[in-house]
């Protein structure tokens, strides 16, 4: 369930009373975690795997009844700043144009920078705040421009351009450090809330960060570019039966080499910063540490690209030296490997394991759930797949017939039988942990699916209806969570 999808007022999901809302109906389902979508401040696309960056928090999450309470914005205020807004569908057009300005007056009325917390936040944070800052002062003062189109001193981070920036931005810089300040204490409050009921929350990062981030322009080195900043080759997937020319991402990709000569210090930091946020962490993408899929830069599709070896299990190696053990799931969904599975057990992490691919006509699929080891996670669907309920319509007729017998279910089952049936499966299954989107336990349609890829627009918009998580419905989770035992407590 993505915080930006919970019923907050004001127009996205939040870190307010909805979110403890829903903390709450999930401790009466008898749950013991939440997972969510990267919490990173989103850019072009409104994507939170396309973040501005990779240490940050989405500002948008901000609670601004919490604001409104520390007096530094009014009640009225937020509403017309929501005027327009609906309660189904994010409209990040509106957020885009209205958010950061009532953000502005919060800041300007806080009078944050005596606060002995937040200069003390701000020190703790000394390896990439000020950073991310001062790059998004520098965006804003250059009208959203990308980092590689700036003029050659900033772009290039020259000490004298850097120095005259800081001191320039100075008040914009400080109210983009006053944003993370604001949302590291509401996060860390909701987590705590979350623990003590016993839930813990499932964060998930991205493998590569966004071309136009504070990521690659603080460390250009770590990344394949060139001189001048623009990226050699960018990140993306081969031709396959759902994409004919592949998948474009367009992220930059690693330069591994610079990474090992580091010791891996910058994916120790960012393994560190997401275990501050979360208590177990989803890394999507594993198969690219394994190899990684190099497109030219400038290629229109993905066809022209070739795989290229990642850093493997000397770099996992390093975090468990540096950070210990460490509660990770490998997205390992696609075409797998034999090295790929290597890397896999090596580790130790547990894959994924996704219902919905599991009844294939034409050959036995591994995520058939008689397949399944302990070690795994399943989920009905992801956050890229159809709700489950539309999904049921849209099965060729030979693959739903394997379903449906699988299942041992005939051809005039409901669809919203059916979707509860697929849940049951999931849960009966011998997969250590099981995840079930929201939707799919309210069994909505594809109206509230949150991301279709390889399409821009229409996009992570997805909000669930005030009242929906009822009482009634946790009942009927709980007693499913407890006859499977999957209850903890």
């Amino acid at each position: 369930m993505p915080l930006a999808s919970l019923d907050s007022d004001y127009g996205i999901g939040c870190l307010d009373d909805a979110a403890y809302r829903f903390v709450d109906q999930l401790e009466k389902a008898g749950q013991t975690y939440w997972q969510i979508l990267p919490m990173g401040p989103t850019g072009y696309g409104d994507s939170p795997y396309q973040s501005f960056s990779t240490f940050a928090g989405n500002p948008y999450f901000i609670s601004l009844k919490e604001l409104v309470r520390k007096g530094y914005v009014t009640r009225e205020e937020c509403e017309r700043s929501a005027e327009g807004m609906t309660d189904s569908c994010i409209r990040y057009d509106l957020l885009y144009q209205r958010r950061f300005a009532l953000l502005r007056k919060a800041f300007a009325a806080s009078g944050i920078e005596t606060d002995q917390g937040f200069n003390a936040f701000v020190k703790d944070n000394s390896h990439w705040l000020p950073d991310y800052a001062l790059f998004m002062a520098i965006k804003d003062s250059k009208g959203g421009q990308s980092w590689s189109l700036w003029e050659e001193d900033i772009r290039l981070r020259k000490p004298d351009a850097m120095v005259s920036y800081r001191n320039h931005l100075m008040d914009d810089v400080n109210f983009y450090q006053f944003l993370q300040y604001e949302f590291a204490c509401q996060w860390e409050k909701l987590k705590k809330y979350a623990n003590e009921k016993g839930i813990q929350i499932i964060g998930d990062i991205p493998i590569y960060v966004a071309l136009d981030s504070a990521d690659a322009w603080a460390a250009p080195s770590l990344f394949q570019l060139d001189a001048k900043g623009n990226p050699i080759r960018v990140a993306g997937c081969p031709p396959d039966a759902f994409s004919k020319t592949g998948q474009l991402w367009g992220n930059p990709l690693y330069d591994w080499e610079q990474h090992k000569k580091q010791k891996f210090a910058w994916w120790t930091e960012r393994i560190q910063r997401c275990f501050q946020w979360y208590d177990v962490v989803r890394i999507d993408h594993f198969r690219g540490f394994d190899e990684y899929y190099a497109i030219p830069y400038g290629d229109k599709t993905a066809e022209k690209g070739k795989w290229m070896p990642g850093p493997g299990m000397e770099l996992f190696r390093t975090l468990k030296k540096e950070l210990g053990e460490l509660p990770i799931i490998a997205e390992d969904l696609g075409f797998l490997t034999d090295s790929v599975r290597e890397l896999l057990e090596d580790t130790g992490y547990p894959g994924m394991k996704i219902m919905q691919f599991a009844f294939d006509s034409r050959e036995d699929s591994d995520y058939l759930p008689y397949r399944y080891e302990r070690n795994s996670v399943v989920y009905t669907g992801t956050h890229d797949n159809s709700t489950t309920y539309s999904w049921w319509g849209e099965l060729h007729k030979e693959d739903k017939s394997v379903a449906l017998r699988y299942l041992n279910r005939g051809p005039l089952t409901s669809r919203k039988k059916l979707t509860w049936e697929l849940i049951c499966l999931a849960m009966a299954s011998v997969s250590d942990l099981c995840i079930i989107p929201m939707q799919d336990y309210l069994c909505l349609p594809d109206s509230a699916r949150i991301n279709t890829p390889s399409t821009l627009g229409g996009n992570w918009q997805w909000r669930m209806k005030r009242g929906a998580f009822q009482d009634k419905l946790c009942e009927k989770i709980r007693r499913m969570t407890k006859l499977y035992g999957r209850i903890k407590k």
